[in-house]
């Protein structure tokens, strides 16, 4: 639960400088917490992938052919069910909002709270992290998410007031429940039958992507590739029972 705490902090923060701050970060700034924050991305992602891999080299190769049919099957089926375009449409709802915001609007403090909280709860990496961090209490790609969040509440602030700093709530409450239902009813089932680090193979692997996202080195339909998650175990699973 470390990751879902450092995010709804996060955005409190964020928010609560963005109103007492009257001068925005400069572009070197931004440049720079950009930059940062795609390489943590990267480096966690592979991290968590690394220290996932368990055996000799051979079970190692196998583990990640699993993550990568995982990622393949995942990514057909977020696109079947459309995952990738329900994140779009929130974030265009979000954007217009954000190009609507007028100081003196009777409703900014509502668009505030609502801008921030489809933009926070959409993002792929919230739900990622979550994950991650119940099943294995690695926090660290919520951290990412964490800063980002902050530094985004941070400009909405000026735009919105303080609405803004309300989505900590709805953002804590998913990424809350993702947690703590991966940790106590997921996680067990997982380490009984041998399944976590092939999961946590895939999710790693996603983290990673993230960073070449947020470094803008490829574009990628991350909600999309969630279901992957999903599909890593299911395969490590027909894997195991084939080989026994």
């Amino acid at each position: 639960m470390i990751g879902p705490i450092l995010n709804a902090a996060a955005i409190l923060v964020g928010g609560a400088v963005g109103l007492t701050r009257k001068r925005p970060f400069s572009a070197a700034n931004e440049s720079f917490f950009k930059v940062a924050l795609g390489v943590f991305a990267i480096w966690f992602g592979l991290r968590l992938t690394w220290i996932s891999l368990q055996g000799p080299v051979g079970h190692q190769m196998v583990q990640l052919l699993i993550a990568v049919l995982a990622l393949m099957l995942g990514k057909l089926f977020g696109r079947f069910v459309r995952l990738q375009e329900l994140s779009n449409r929130l974030g265009r709802s979000a954007r217009q909002n954000i190009s609507e915001a007028a100081q003196n609007d009777p409703r900014r403090l509502e668009k505030g709270f609502k801008t921030c909280a489809a933009l926070f709860c959409a993002a792929p990496l919230g739900i990622l992290g979550a994950i991650q961090d119940g099943l294995s209490d690695y926090y660290q790609p919520l951290a990412v998410k964490s800063v980002m969040d902050g530094l985004a509440t941070f400009g909405f602030a000026r735009m919105f007031g303080p609405g803004v700093g309300l989505a900590a709530l709805p953002v804590f409450a998913l990424q809350g429940t993702i947690s703590l239902s991966c940790s106590r009813i997921l996680k067990p089932f997982l380490d009984l039958h041998h399944l976590t680090d092939p999961t946590n193979v895939a999710g790693g692997l996603l983290v990673f992507a993230v960073g070449l996202v947020i470094l803008e080195l490829k574009k990628i339909e991350l909600a999309a590739y969630l279901p992957s998650l999903v599909f890593a175990p299911l395969i490590a699973w027909l894997f195991a029972s084939k080989g026994s």
